[in-house]
């Protein structure tokens, strides 16, 4: 996911990395991270691509370990902790493996708060969130036919959100990057559905010169215009041209005009509060489905007497670290976080349980890093830092630890999924997660060698013009494919 401190990219000259070959030196578990020695060095194409990038030499960090006994070995600035953007996500999931276990499962319950007579219930129903990242519009539907079959035809009542597991998080996407409406910046709850998203598709018909509009979850009391005008032409900045009005996302409005040749595309938003949201979206599965309901959503927690009538159990945790790491989904992540805040502390999730939740798990491997700052554990984040070394070592427990496999499984398949679907560089062989910030470009994970050997690679830039810097990265991961 693209975000933070805005930059443009510029051009000036690099002086080479420069790596002494001699003896490398052994980084064990939880050793405070110092840039090891080398028996290779960077490639030309490598140094090459950071000199057009016009990147200063303390702005890329490099270390690379082999796995299984490979002859290179080297690292470059990689004791200093540096923001690691989205590559923050391996410290987050692989701690939620070791602390959670892959079959850990969220549960979404729903309680009447009434007696229930005749398919009548004569009071509240009430909606209890535990932080299930994977609750997506379909789960909320099952949730919705589960609760009709317990009997419930029509509510008169209030619909009660739970959401108290997690304690409000303070995030003002606004202004943190200026991107308030773009779905990458939903923040974490405890009642989170469909990562409160409305997506807007445009489907163009050439016949009629417009393009069709639909909405994405449908949501009660939505008003969305059925077309915009199509127009032929080059597709372009097709959202500028719509000269949209999103202030109120539950009525867009559209001025301008959408080009043919854009084929369907669809608008991504993050506008609406989550108890809002989460309102509009039962009321419209609640009565799609035949249901009656003449109350209010509001907030509060369930009351110890209340009656369970029906309950959703998600996906298992393995299923969201997939999806958090091939999509690099920030929300999921934080989500993932608080949860292991949750279950650490016994109380309301929060950042500083979270932290503290993470570092415990790392700690039971024997992972400890002074220098490690965690704000959310999706790298989203203007505060968060890590040591490249660090980043490595912990990347190197994880392939000698139980769960190598789900970890590795997880990550983006260079040329083939995920962040790296669009990347041909040794197509198939490193498995990597990416990392995007305005002024970060980093990689971590694994790569298998053509010689068949196995590494730890892992590739971080910070600096203004880090957005040019792709080619380095690309050339690395070859070097090393082609001579590891």
């Amino acid at each position: 996911m693209i975000a933070p401190p805005r930059s443009s990219p510029g051009c000036a000259a690099l002086a080479v990395l420069l790596l002494m070959a001699t003896p490398a030196r052994a980084v064990g578990p939880g050793a405070p991270p110092t840039d090891v020695a080398t028996s290779g060095s960077p490639p030309a194409a490598y140094r090459a691509a950071l000199a057009a990038a016009g990147l200063p030499p303390r702005a890329a960090s490099v270390v690379i370990r082999p796995l299984d006994g490979g002859p290179i070995e080297l690292a470059e600035n990689a004791a200093a902790a540096v923001s690691p953007a989205s590559t923050m996500k391996l410290v987050t999931t692989y701690a939620s493996l070791l602390r959670l276990g892959p079959a850990y499962t969220w549960t979404t319950e729903a309680f009447a708060l009434g007696p229930l007579e005749n398919g009548v219930l004569d009071g509240a129903l009430a909606i209890r969130g535990h932080g299930d990242p994977t609750l997506v519009i379909e789960k909320l539907w099952l949730l919705v036919q589960r609760i009709r079959g317990f009997g419930v035809r029509e509510i008169r009542g209030d619909l009660v959100l739970d959401r108290t597991a997690f304690e409000p998080v303070a995030f003002d996407p606004e202004e943190f990057d200026g991107a308030e409406s773009r779905a990458y910046n939903a923040g974490p709850d405890a009642l989170l559905v469909n990562f409160k998203a409305v997506s807007l598709e445009f489907v163009p018909d050439a016949a009629s010169a417009t393009a069709r509009i639909l909405m994405t979850p449908a949501l009660a009391g939505a008003r969305v215009p059925a077309a915009v005008r199509a127009v032929g032409g080059a597709c372009g900045d097709w959202r500028a041209r719509l000269r949209a009005d999103i202030s109120n996302p539950l009525a867009p409005r559209f001025a301008g005009e959408y080009a043919l040749a854009c084929g369907t595309r669809a608008w991504h938003l993050n506008a609406l509060q989550p108890a809002e949201y989460f309102g509009a979206v039962f009321r419209r599965l609640w009565e799609d489905s035949g249901g009656r309901w003449s109350g209010k959503t509001r907030e509060a927690a369930v009351p110890a007497n209340a009656r369970l009538v029906a309950m959703h159990e998600s996906r298992p945790l393995i299923d969201a670290i997939r999806d958090i790491n091939k999509f690099s989904n920030n929300v999921m992540a934080r989500q993932v976080f608080l949860t292991m805040g949750a279950e650490t502390s016994q109380a309301p999730a929060n950042t500083a349980n979270g932290a503290a939740a993470v570092r415990q798990a790392l700690a039971t491997r024997g992972l400890n890093f002074p220098e490690l700052v965690l704000e959310n554990g999706s790298g989203l984040s203007r505060v968060e830092r890590l040591a490249p070394a660090s980043l490595a070592t912990l990347l190197q427990d994880a392939w000698r630890s139980p769960w190598q496999a789900e970890l590795m499984s997880s990550l983006p398949i260079s040329g083939t999924d995920g962040t790296l679907r669009s990347r041909r560089v040794a197509a198939g062989a490193a498995h990597l997660k990416t990392g995007l910030l305005s002024n970060v470009r980093a990689i971590a994970g694994y790569i298998q060698a053509r010689s068949g050997r196995r590494y730890v690679l892992v590739g971080i830039i910070n600096d203004p013009r880090a957005g040019a810097a792709q080619a380095a990265h690309d050339a690395l991961i070859d070097w090393l494919y082609q001579t590891g």
